[in-house]
């Protein structure tokens, strides 16, 4: 519960300035992802921005008709869609990202740079524990 409660607390700093642009937390992370790459597949998508293939499905449906991404077969397998930004994406992304930067100086500064570096190391180190025991069953 305190792991759920942490994130909704941070999630909460994002959720309003999202809104104003019509997006969820979860498009966002889509959205940032694809601005780091010249296009993904839809596998790797998923896994990177940790959303089930059904949802990135909706959620890419959705980007798709704001044409904000855009999608291409693969040139390795017909099978395998190619998620890239569009460009009114690339733009949307490049107004967020200074609000949401000053979203993550001001969570820093309320609890401590030292500490949120500890945080991330000790969450990062709970991932791999626990990512590591499910490899060995």
């Amino acid at each position: 519960m305190s792991l759920l409660k942490a994130r909704e607390s941070v999630v909460k700093k994002f959720i309003p300035h999202l809104r104003d642009y019509g997006l969820s937390p979860q498009q966002w992370r889509v959205l940032r992802a694809l601005y780091e790459t010249e296009g993904m597949e839809m596998s790797v998508l998923s896994e990177q921005c940790y959303l089930l293939m059904p949802s990135l499905s909706r959620i890419i449906q959705n980007l798709e008709a704001r044409e904000l991404v855009s999608r291409r077969i693969s040139d390795k397998d017909q099978r395998r869609s190619i998620i890239t930004l569009a460009p009114q994406g690339i733009e949307m992304v490049q107004i967020i990202s200074p609000k949401s930067e000053a979203r993550y100086e001001h969570i820093t500064k309320a609890f401590g740079y030292g500490k949120l570096e500890l945080l991330y190391e000790l969450l990062d180190e709970l991932v791999e524990k626990l990512d590591d025991e499910d490899g060995q069953k």
